[in-house]
């Protein structure tokens, strides 16, 4: 039997589901009736991971934001991946607002993690690896302690636990 135990700490994105919860924002903003006659939209860059996001006034911006986040959930991506920067005026009076999708986990955010964990009192060890934490411990228990912590804590990145041995 092993002596130690460890599982791995990522904040990942899928992007197909992404994809389809934009796409399905999309086929909802078409659809909706206040929207008619508005060149409000919601589009996707892929390559950037962006989503810029167009509306006639601020309230069809909340709309807008509120559209997106409901297919974010429907879709199981979490909302905490959406980074929104300030609204900014486009042409002819539009606004404008792009919400970046966190993928990996920085490394301030990392060591902030790591330090959440330390403060816990657990007795496990935590290394950074890369866009990763590997959390290690001689006991499965304490590595499940852990898992149900970080759990209870609202991190500010959405979580998953990976590499359970």
């Amino acid at each position: 039997m092993a002596d130690k135990f460890s599982f791995d700490i990522v904040s990942e994105v899928n992007m197909m589901e992404v994809e389809n919860a934009v796409n399905q924002a999309q086929k909802e903003l078409s659809n909706r009736f206040d929207f008619k006659g508005s060149k409000s939209s919601i589009e996707l860059n892929k390559n950037d991971k962006k989503i810029t996001l167009v509306a006639d006034d601020d309230y069809k911006m909340k709309a807008l934001k509120e559209i997106l986040e409901g297919r974010f959930a429907k879709r199981g991506v979490s909302i905490k991946s959406l980074n929104y920067k300030p609204q900014e005026k486009a042409f002819e009076g539009y606004v404008r607002q792009v919400a970046e999708i966190i993928s990996g986990l920085p490394s301030d955010k990392a060591k902030e993690l790591s330090k959440l964990i330390r403060e816990s009192k657990i007795k496990v060890q935590t290394q950074i690896d890369g866009s990763k934490v590997k959390v290690i411990s001689s006991k499965k228990d304490d590595l499940q302690q852990v898992i149900s912590y970080l759990k209870e804590t609202s991190f500010c990145l959405p979580l998953q636990f990976t590499n359970y041995r």
